[in-house]
């Protein structure tokens, strides 16, 4: 059915980071989302009212937020297709988390009453009938939601999206508790036990919990994370198939939006090579990456020694210096400084965010090695980096 749809609706299939082919998916998840959802909501109302259940009809307004939700990541997916604009030149991607982030809201308040009215629910409890049509309708309301989870899965893992990714495993959970809604109020009219709010306080509780997950979904990548390790790994491997490239450090990729990101790197060359040459060579793989990754790529060029064999040797002394004090440490940018009474060491070092030494501790630690480093006098000029990646 997925595929069937992807072939009726979208136009061009890939390739899945392209924003306007992410667009195409996310409308047609949206669009679908609605609609499944505004029929749900239809026929649980109508089965709520039918039976006097309060836990079927918080099941009903949950699908009608539902589709509430998909409207919003709707008009989020056309707004983030904006072009780049003079107030905002790396365009609008950004807004498909800030519309994820509304659903989040409105998700979590509708929690919150339902939770109400289950409690006054338990507290004053009503009579709950039930037929064969309104156990009908739950059944199909299951099988609806499963097929949004597969639906919203499939396609948010095809274009990484992390509001689709989110509306699946709220579909998931509604399927969950339109089930232990069914088969509770099965066992409360059978049994004749007044189950129904508690039944209720499970959805809103299934609800909240919804809310929660699609709230810490969207704010982590307006916070800013750590990029996906595949996609580090791919920008490296583009950079380092390049001889002249002898390695990078200094990788920064900045989010603004998906799809829609700019890298930024430190590739060393060697400093005896001709300068207009290797400058070209580095125009050529920002193109790269920029036509691999649909992204902007800038790359500081870092002239390395690599004929003086005194400044290598006493790079890979300092490199085992910093290994000594943490395994994960590394350093680059390394250079010397001879003077009549001293050498200085020059040297960025690269500490780990989870490392048990602090900037300042590293640093005293790594001036106090180098100064007796091969009997002395030496220096250390340290600049310590946290990794970004």
């Amino acid at each position: 059915m997925t595929d069937l749809l992807v072939r009726l609706f979208i136009r061009n299939p890939g390739p899945y980071d392209d924003p306007k082919v992410r667009q195409q998916y996310g409308l047609l998840g949206s669009g679908v989302g609605i609609a499944v959802n505004a029929l749900l909501f239809a026929a649980k109302f109508l089965a709520g009212l039918l039976t006097n259940s309060v836990a079927v009809m918080a099941d009903a307004f949950n699908n009608l937020s539902d589709a509430g939700s998909s409207v919003v990541t709707l008009i989020g997916f056309k707004l983030s297709d904006q072009k780049p604009d003079r107030d905002h030149p790396f365009g609008h991607g950004r807004i498909e988390y800030l519309s994820g982030l509304f659903v989040a809201m409105v998700i979590l308040l509708m929690g919150f009453e339902l939770a109400k009215d289950a409690v006054d629910q338990i507290l004053h409890p009503q009579t709950v009938t039930f037929d064969l049509m309104s156990a009908a309708i739950l059944l199909i309301a299951v099988l609806a939601k499963l097929f949004l989870w597969h639906f919203n899965r499939t396609l948010g893992g095809r274009i990484r999206s992390v509001s689709m990714n989110a509306t699946a495993a709220d579909s998931l959970g509604d399927a969950i508790a339109t089930a232990a809604v069914l088969a509770g109020s099965v066992i409360g009219t059978l049994l004749d036990l007044p189950v129904d709010g508690w039944l209720g306080l499970c959805v809103s509780v299934v609800i909240l919990r919804a809310g929660w997950e699609a709230a810490k979904d969207t704010i982590t990548p307006l916070l800013g994370t750590t990029p996906d390790p595949d996609f580090v790994q791919g920008i490296e491997d583009t950079v380092m198939t390049n001889p002249e490239i002898i390695g990078i450090h200094d990788l920064i990729v900045h989010d603004y939006g998906p799809g829609r990101c700019m890298i930024s790197l430190h590739a060393e060359v060697n400093a005896g090579g001709n300068i207009l040459a290797l400058h070209d060579i580095i125009d050529n793989i920002e193109r790269e990456l920029s036509d691999k990754y649909s992204c902007t790529a800038v790359i500081h060029m870092d002239p390395v020694d690599c004929d003086d064999v005194r400044t290598a040797e006493m790079r890979l002394k300092v490199a085992r210096l910093a290994s000594a004090l943490d395994p994960a440490i590394t350093i680059h940018d390394f250079r010397m400084v001879s003077g009549p009474s001293h050498t200085n060491l020059i040297f960025d070092l690269v500490l780990p965010l989870e490392s048990y030494l602090t900037p300042k501790a590293a640093t005293k630690a790594m001036c106090k090695a180098v100064t007796v480093l091969d009997g002395g006098p030496y220096y250390a000029v340290v600049t310590v980096d946290r990794p970004m990646v």
